[in-house]
């Protein structure tokens, strides 16, 4: 890190109206999907726009092979680390499998717990014109909600895998269907997963709330990549869609390794590192 610069001149806090001006002025957002509170200090002090708690974190933090078993509770904890550390950034927290899919007012019990006990300052939906009531609801109710097509994670079972979506002309306009029913539904951005580059430039230029995109091309109004994957944490998760801008699971493992060996020929601690 290069200063503390940051910390000594604190900017400006980012809000939902800052982002969908972004459109407006072609300027990109920048997310990223964090889990805890080391991450997001990080990620806020670098300056992203926006820090979503996704429900991802079954797989990247508790182990589950998929987002199903994460529950309210388990998106609440962690959520609340990460706005314990967000100064700056907008955190957005993910709706997890069951909180929402009994109908509107559930959605709205849930979101209202995301805002009141975690700090949340949005949230995140999946579905399209199937939960546009649920949308409506909430964002009648003052908590703003960022969409979420494509491939929605939490329908897993229903694509038969994480596979990519609209590959078919009838899938892509149905895509846009949906895209324009979370928005007039009052969502104020859309998130596009897994879903090919040309799929996402025509709902991008449908839609006048901005698309943040995951594997979905270069022409999404933003990116969102998962904080694990940018920085090779765990290594070995190689996906099509991520760049990996360093690789601090290899480093990790070699200064283990490293504090391992020292410990065992009793070359550390040394009177140097003792009280």
């Amino acid at each position: 890190m290069r200063s503390n610069e940051s910390d000594a001149q604190p900017k400006k806090v980012v809000t939902v109206p800052d982002l969908i001006g972004y459109k407006l002025q072609d300027r990109r957002i920048v997310m990223v999907t964090a889990y805890d509170y080391s991450a997001a200090l990080i990620a806020d002090r670098a300056g992203v726009d926006a820090i979503l708690v996704g429900d991802s974190l079954g797989m990247m933090v508790l182990g589950h092979k998929n987002v199903l078993p994460v529950t309210l509770d388990d998106i609440i904890h962690h959520t609340r680390a990460v706005t314990a550390a967000a100064r700056r950034a907008l955190v957005v927290a993910d709706l997890p499998f069951g909180a929402y899919q009994a109908g509107a007012q559930d959605a709205l019990r849930s979101a209202v717990r995301l805002m009141k006990e975690a700090g949340a300052r949005s949230v995140k939906m999946e579905g399209g014109a199937q939960i546009a009531d649920a949308i409506e609801l909430v964002t009648k109710s003052g908590i703003p909600v960022v969409g979420h097509l494509g491939l929605t994670p939490q329908s897993v079972h229903k694509f038969g895998g994480h596979k990519l979506q609209a590959t078919t002309e009838a899938e892509a306009s149905a895509l846009v269907r949906d895209a324009l029913a979370v928005e007039q539904a009052g969502a104020w951005a859309i998130v596009l997963e897994m879903v090919p580059a040309a799929a996402a430039m025509a709902v991008s230029r449908e839609l006048s709330i901005p698309t943040i995109g995951i594997g979905a091309g270069p022409w999404c109004d933003g990116q969102v990549q998962v904080w694990h994957d940018l920085l090779a944490l765990p290594p070995g998760r190689d996906f099509h869609h991520v760049k990996q801008y360093a690789n601090l699971g290899d480093i990790a493992i070699d200064a283990l390794k490293t504090y391992a060996d020292e410990v065992r020929d009793g070359k550390f601690p040394t009177e140097e590192h003792s009280s």
